[in-house]
């Protein structure tokens, strides 16, 4: 029973554990790239159908993280996110703007 428990508090600390990635021991591992919207690069897309493919590559061309979709006559959150960008479609689902935040 008392090995039991051992075991399993190794097990549940293990889970603790992070990898290193490639920093040397007593190294901090840097933070990944800031990854910021510039939707200049994406206004090329307005005007085409909104599938997910498009939604791929407004992402891409945009460099951001995350990507919220903004169907006809929706309420948006007003929270700003410097990572996302913001692509609005209309009832024929045409891309109709682009934006960050």
């Amino acid at each position: 029973m008392k090995h039991s428990i051992i075991a399993l508090a190794a097990i549940s600390l293990a889970g603790c554990a992070s990898t290193g990635g490639d920093a040397a021991p007593g190294q901090a591992t840097p933070p990944p790239a800031q990854m910021v919207c510039n939707a200049d690069p994406a206004q090329y897309h307005i005007g085409h159908d909104a599938t997910q493919a498009m939604g791929a590559a407004i992402l891409k061309d945009s460099g951001a993280r995350t990507l919220r979709w903004g169907p006809p006559n929706a309420a948006w959150t007003m929270d700003y996110r410097q990572d996302r960008v913001n692509v609005q479609y209309d009832e024929k689902m045409k891309i109709v703007a682009i934006t960050c935040g």
